[in-house]
């Protein structure tokens, strides 16, 4: 069986990226085969190598306070590339408030600061549709 492809980066000018850097080594110990693209990204360039590397899962996260605009931006750049099957979830400082329209937008998890990777991994493995 292939291992789940994940890719993970940060939308927009937010240059805090610990937090997604030991996300994507937590996965990447959890068995998953991880791309860290890093920081400033367009949610064009995101959705560009989320299709060109074939990924199952896009993590996206903002602790600038431009999530409501960046990441459902991301969402729909991957969704017009042709990107309909990958799951895509989130990190980052998010209000409670907020999380509602970003699941509408097609956000399908996001996981705030202290969330296990064990959590984040459990998730993937349950919610990845395999092409």
């Amino acid at each position: 069986m292939n291992k789940t492809r994940v890719l993970i980066a940060k939308p927009g000018l937010d240059g805090h990226d610990r937090g997604a850097k030991v996300v994507a080594k937590g996965l990447r110990d959890a068995g998953m085969e991880v791309i860290y693209l890093g920081l400033r990204l367009t949610p064009e360039q995101i959705a560009d190598a989320a299709i060109q590397e074939d990924v199952d899962v896009v993590g996206i996260d903002c602790l600038s306070g431009a999530h409501m605009t960046l990441f459902p931006k991301t969402v729909q750049a991957i969704r017009d590339k042709g990107g309909k099957d990958i799951l895509i979830v989130a990190g980052g400082i998010i209000p409670d408030k907020d999380r509602p329209a970003l699941k509408q937008a097609g956000i399908a998890e996001i996981f705030g600061p202290g969330t296990s990777i064990d959590v984040i991994a459990a998730f993937i493995k349950e919610h990845v549709t395999k092409k």
